[in-house]
């Protein structure tokens, strides 16, 4: 890959814009979990209160992703995204004047959602501007954005110590004040904008197969990856007795890997291709969670944790390669429905792990059976990408363009004719 050729294949402002509203509505869709320490206290939550206060604003980002998915396809992912940073103030407005209970800061943590929500416009902004064969850099390094939640774990439990909790809501509206202002100058809507579809139109989307193979890979790595961000800092307090600013810290190490090596599994997953690439990351993330569970000393912990977040968030890249190949014209939509369910599993994982350690008293088995779906993960992939290679991607998950073409038909002879092969690559 050409990265000179990838420069002057989009528009940079709308990209570097669209990493920003991503970055910091990450931020904020987090700042529970990385409050979660300096919160517990004020109100005596069990293991799984806690698990559920950190997952609860994860559950309605992921039913806001689907809203903001359909509205990106309609008025377009410039006009959403400023909506949904306008909307954001709302409950950090709330969490900082208002959330004095428990039921509170649940409603808040609900409605903080919408700031997580800005994935389903972050990535259509950005990759609507590229052509396929950089589709996976360019939606790395919006999708990038989710360092914001290393922002939240640092930044998060040092500020609640000087200012307290609630303060921090307040604190987080400055931010999200600047980075609508500068969506506004900066973001544009590419002028290759598929036409908008109702609602009835977007069904088919659903019926298909691959929709939800997406959906289950798009679980575990981003559900992964954000669930054990929202959940690290409990995590490291709880198991290791660390104190809420060493806790922050451990925590933010971790997330940075996952956050910042998602480009790297964009730009991968380009040169490799998104199938060979994730197969290999669920693999590496399987072992990292099922040594985990072991719960050794600290130390190797990081160091596990730190390598299985950055493989996680190296398959999100690695997804998000793939799909919009699959389904280019329906890439609002399909963001939103494959995010959503990103969500879903970011939701699940916190409440699977507190609730678990309630009852066994060790976070052991919560970790053992994310290990083991990172596994099944690998082996469902290898499964449906026989159906995969040949029909829009080509050998390995690369993009199925003229430059790729000869490479997958070797592959695709073993079904096919070679000249029909050839074509069939070529219109995908």
């Amino acid at each position: 890959m050409n990265l000179r050729d990838f420069a002057r294949a989009g528009h940079a402002p709308t990209l570097f814009s669209a990493f920003l509203y991503f970055d910091i509505s990450f931020m904020v869709w987090v700042l529970l979990g990385a409050l979660a320490n300096s919160i517990v206290p004020d109100f005596g939550l069990s293991d799984a209160e806690k698990g559920f206060m950190v997952a609860l604003p994860i559950l309605g980002g992921a039913v806001l992703r689907l809203v903001l998915g359909v509205m990106t396809d309609h008025f377009g992912a410039r006009r959403t995204g400023l909506i949904g940073l306008m909307l954001t103030l709302v409950p950090l407005l709330m969490g900082w004047l208002w959330a004095d209970s428990f039921s509170k800061l649940l409603l808040v943590g609900l409605m903080l959602g919408v700031a997580g929500a800005s994935f389903a416009v972050a990535l259509p902004l950005a990759g609507r501007w590229y052509p396929p064969q950089y589709q996976g850099l360019a939606m790395g390094i919006a999708g990038a954005g989710n360092s914001g939640t290393a922002l939240a774990t640092f930044f998060g439990p040092r500020l609640a110590e000087v200012w307290g909790w609630q303060f921090v809501f307040g604190l987080a509206l400055i931010p999200i004040v600047l980075t609508l202002t500068i969506f506004f100058v900066c973001a544009k809507d590419s002028p290759d904008q598929p036409p908008a579809k109702p609602l009835t139109a977007y069904l088919p989307v659903l019926r298909q197969r691959d929709t939800w193979w997406f959906c289950f890979f798009y679980a575990v790595t981003f559900g992964g990856f954000v669930g054990l961000a929202s959940f690290l800092n409990i995590f490291f307090h709880g198991q290791y007795e660390l104190d809420r600013v060493q806790a922050g810290n451990f925590a933010s190490l971790c997330v940075i890997a996952g956050s910042f090596l998602r480009p790297i599994g964009g730009y991968l997953a380009d040169r490799f291709g998104g199938i060979r690439m994730l197969v290999m990351l669920y693999v590496g993330a399987g072992a990292t969670m099922a040594a985990l569970s072991a719960l050794p000393p600290l130390l190797a912990a990081t160091f596990l944790l730190f390598a299985g977040m950055g493989m996680l968030g190296m398959g999100n890249g690695a997804v998000f390669q793939l799909v919009p190949q699959r389904f280019p014209k329906e890439i609002g939509v399909i963001t939103g429905i494959v995010g959503a369910a990103g969500g879903v599993g970011g939701f699940f994982l916190p409440t699977l792990l507190g609730g678990l350690k309630q009852i066994s008293g060790s976070y052991t088995s919560g970790f053992l059976i994310f290990g083991i779906v990172g596994f099944a993960c690998a082996a469902a992939l290898v499964h449906v990408s026989k159906s995969w290679e040949g029909r829009f991607v080509a050998h390995g998950g690369l993009a199925a363009n003229a430059s790729t073409a000869e490479r997958a038909v070797p592959i695709l002879q073993r079904g096919a004719q070679p000249a029909a092969a050839l074509v069939e690559v070529k219109s995908a």
